[in-house]
């Protein structure tokens, strides 16, 4: 069976088509149109069909899983909650379904994020995985026994849109709520708490580089950072106690973290001990497509 899977992202969209053992086949990436939901669903059906072409799919029709920056409303069938602005209330998983002429998977790319690295990514084996992106917003997604948890409302795993704990600051939210979680753990969030403290701009990959230089200012950021970050994963595995908790997205590329979080989260977890692993992400930024294309068991 060959499985292909689309990253529909704000700014490109990415395709892969993978054989029946994983095997990577293909792998393209287009520009998205911008603001221009006719054409992006035109844009990832031409892929879907011109991948089929060059791997040579022959009679047998490719499964479709695609990856998107929000939700599909299981009350309308209506996309819901996309930072790609042109999809919101369009019927997307319909139009492509119409398009191609054929069955079509939806899920939140954090959920495809997360199911990637379960099946066979840094949580492979794990009955339950949450995985975790740490980039321009904060997601999540929860997969049990390969499956991703949806959710009735189809927000599992959204922890990026809790309050912080242990926080008074509460600035606003895009989301129109105040003190969430993304604000201090985006990577826009750890360079305006640097701003806050400092007075000075900096990216995050620039506080991180000079922390690592010696920078005591930037070190002092990264520690509050390490701690927020403790606090709010805690939170998450005294709900849901997972086995592995993989990080993915921009920020998991600094390798301290994954010493650093551990001793601090074992004092917000209501346990004796804290068997949950913090795992760096297997397959990067390839994990969402991948993720994506294994939506078919």
């Amino acid at each position: 069976m060959l499985r292909i899977g689309v990253d529909l992202g704000g700014s490109k969209i990415e395709i892969i088509a993978l054989g029946d053992d994983g095997r990577e086949l293909l792998r393209e990436r287009v520009a998205t149109p911008q603001g221009d939901y006719a054409a992006t669903v035109m844009a990832v059906a031409d892929l879907v069909e011109a991948a089929e072409r060059e791997v040579g799919a022959g009679a047998a029709v490719a499964s479709v899983g695609i990856g998107i920056p929000g939700a599909e409303s299981l009350a309308s069938g209506l996309i819901k909650n996309a930072n790609s602005i042109c999809l919101i209330g369009k019927p997307l998983r319909r139009d492509l379904q119409a398009r191609l002429q054929r069955e079509v998977r939806i899920a939140n790319d954090a959920n495809c994020f997360a199911l990637s690295e379960a099946v066979d990514g840094a949580g492979a084996g794990a009955q339950v995985v949450f995985g975790v992106i740490l980039g321009t917003g904060v997601g999540g997604g929860i997969v049990i026994d390969g499956k991703v948890l949806t959710g009735a409302n189809a927000i599992a795993g959204e922890w990026g849109h809790n309050p912080m704990p242990g926080e008074q600051h509460r600035d606003a939210c895009y989301c129109g709520r105040r003190g969430c979680i993304e604000l201090y753990l985006s990577g826009p969030g750890l360079a305006a708490d640097h701003r806050r403290s400092t007075g000075a701009d900096s990216s995050a990959e620039a506080i991180a580089l000079n922390a690592a230089a010696g920078d005591a200012a930037c070190e002092a950021t990264l520690q509050r950072y390490e701690a927020r970050l403790a606090r709010a994963l805690a939170q998450v595995i005294n709900i849901l106690d997972p086995d592995v908790i993989v990080l993915g997205g921009g920020l998991s590329n600094m390798d301290r973290l994954y010493d650093s979080v551990p001793r601090l989260w074992a004092r917000h977890v209501f346990s004796d001990q804290v068997a949950t692993r913090l795992l760096k992400h297997h397959h990067g930024d390839s994990s969402g497509v991948r993720g994506a294309a294994w939506l078919w068991p």
